[in-house]
């Protein structure tokens, strides 16, 4: 190092301290900004440790192997639900519009809404006891009859009065002829019982239990017409 640089950094060292009010570690002005950045911090931390809240729809109690006497001599496959990528996530959605969607950020529910409608309808297609079997269809499992579907709404529908939308679409595939032998379209706004996000997921539930119900008892109707020989 040459003396003019060594000159020039004993000149900077002396000037640091008196910009600070003399020391580096004993200052007040020190004090006060460590009290600032700690501060910082717990606010933050607050912010961060909200929870979020889960939801889930009811789903009727396992039946198990249960066959009435008069039970139609089939075995149902129950296949997943097509829908939209918000639907196969767990948030809550809601419509402002025809067109507008958005998502609570902690409000959320426990399982996708797509797996959830199909763990109630195979749980309602079970406890009716009209079947000989239903199966969620997998590669290995052997059956007549092939479900599937399409949801298309499950959310809020904010404005004027609170309600909960479901639209969803059955149709069942005879796996021996490979024809479409029945379908079932079902939509339907429930009313809620106020605005806030609870109300909301009692009305979607009522709602999907109606659809279930509904899809049920068509396909009865169907099997009923169409005597299984």
């Amino acid at each position: 190092m040459s003396l003019a640089q060594g000159d020039a950094k004993a000149r900077y060292l002396k000037r640091v301290p008196m910009l600070l009010g003399g020391s580096f570690l004993g200052s007040p002005c020190m004090a006060v900004i460590t009290s600032i950045v700690l501060m910082a911090g717990l606010l933050s931390g607050c912010g961060a440790a909200r929870p979020a809240k889960y939801y889930q729809l009811t789903v009727p109690p396992d039946a198990g192997a249960v066959e009435k006497s008069d039970a139609v001599p089939v075995s149902l496959l129950l296949g997943g639900l097509m829908t939209s990528h918000l639907y196969r996530e767990d948030r809550i959605v809601y419509g402002n519009g025809a067109e507008q969607l958005g998502t609570y950020e902690y409000q959320r529910w426990a399982e996708p809404p797509s797996e959830m409608i199909q763990e109630v309808l195979l749980r309602e297609l079970r406890a009716s006891g009209n079947y000989r079997a239903v199966h969620v269809r997998r590669s290995n499992v052997q059956g007549d009859f092939a479900i599937r579907g399409h949801l298309y709404d499950f959310k809020e529908i904010t404005g004027g009065s609170m309600s909960a939308r479901v639209t969803l679409e059955l149709e069942m595939r005879d796996l021996k002829t490979g024809a479409t032998v029945w379908n079932h379209y079902y939509t339907h706004d429930e009313p809620a019982s106020g605005k806030d996000v609870p109300a909301i997921v009692a009305a979607l539930d009522k709602n999907v239990q109606r659809a279930v119900k509904e899809f049920v008892g068509s396909l009865d109707q169907y099997f009923a017409s169409h005597p299984v020989k």
